[in-house]
């Protein structure tokens, strides 16, 4: 009999605890958003929301917590600002620092170190990685996708799984996603892309360049400065295995970030005509291109070294590139 009581005890209890834990989700679900948190109560605070939508609002520096963490932040934050000046600063010799990074920075692409809003903005990437990306045919991690940067776009190394500043670059940018949920809809991403891309002329393209883009970038395409002109081709350029390599990827970034201060003023043709001479410039080639897109619908639009040269020698068949035939 005593057993039985026991028993039953132990169950009303649990019945008990399990309806003040419904009740207390209930009341959190009703409370305003707005609740004011107790000094000291741990919380992960919810994105800002406009219009039912979630808010572009990273956090700002001056608010980077002290300790390591923040530490770590700002390292992080260096590295994404000035990638290329930071590693080969700190590289043994200038010939290994030329190995691991080439001479962009991710702020290169992705303007004020990824927190600006309207130039392939990073806020929000910690909530949505790890993701299947049908390049690598696999779902890959934020340090895979940094490291995949590293060796595309900065044309360089990745960094080994246990390197400081890999951990470094991952807590500033989930510092710059705090509050942004899992799974959420971020209206800034995936906006740099020109879905139907005109079949260019690329001398009209090399004209346009000449007039309009030579003060930040030269004539050369070796820019001014990662920040400032980024190199467009060469060595110190990204490779044809990142995504920029691609004619609606770099057309429609064009387009909508550049000139500066007077983004999306030039029409499709022109965008195309831009990214058609500066695709089919010299650049170096992605070593083991054929591993991307294992699992098949490998894009049509990558300017690779064939079809550099085919640009060059006239033979190639835009139609065919831009998925048109």
């Amino acid at each position: 009999m005593a057993l039985l009581a026991g028993v039953f005890v132990l169950g009303l209890i649990m019945v008990l605890s399990m309806f003040g834990m419904q009740v207390a989700k209930e009341k959190r679900a009703e409370a305003p958003k707005d609740t004011e948190v107790a000094e000291g109560e741990e919380t992960t605070a919810p994105a800002p929301v406009a219009g039912g939508k979630i808010a572009h609002n990273p956090p700002s520096l001056d608010d980077v917590p002290e300790g390591p963490l923040g530490e770590a932040i700002l390292r992080g934050y260096e590295l994404t600002n000035n990638t290329s000046e930071v590693l080969r600063s700190e590289a043994a010799t200038p010939e290994d620092g030329e190995k691991l990074v080439n001479e962009l920075s991710c702020t290169s692409c992705h303007a004020g170190a990824g927190m600006d809003e309207h130039s392939s903005s990073m806020v929000g990437v910690s909530a949505v990685y790890p993701m299947y990306i049908p390049r690598s045919g696999k779902i890959v991690t934020l340090e895979d996708r940094i490291n995949g940067c590293m060796i595309r776009s900065m044309n360089g190394q990745k960094f080994e799984a246990n390197d400081p500043d890999l951990k470094a670059m991952v807590a500033y940018l989930t510092y710059i996603s705090e509050g942004i949920p899992v799974g959420a809809e971020l209206d800034w991403r995936h906006l740099n892309s020109m879905d139907d891309v005109p079949v260019p002329d690329v001398d009209a393209g090399e004209q346009l360049y000449n007039q309009s883009c030579i003060a930040c970038h030269a004539g050369d395409g070796s820019g001014t400065g990662s920040n400032t002109g980024p190199a467009l081709w060469g060595s110190g350029s990204f490779n044809d295995g990142a995504g920029l390599a691609r004619m609606g990827k770099m057309a429609g970034y064009i387009q909508r970030n550049m000139p500066i201060g007077q983004e999306n003023s030039l029409s499709d043709q022109e965008a195309a005509d831009l990214a058609a001479f500066i695709l089919s410039q010299d650049r170096d080639s992605y070593p083991t291109p054929e591993k991307d897109w294992p699992n098949g619908n490998r894009p049509s639009d990558i300017m690779d070294k064939e079809k550099r040269e085919q640009v060059k020698n006239g033979t190639i068949d835009w139609n065919e590139v831009l998925g048109k035939n």
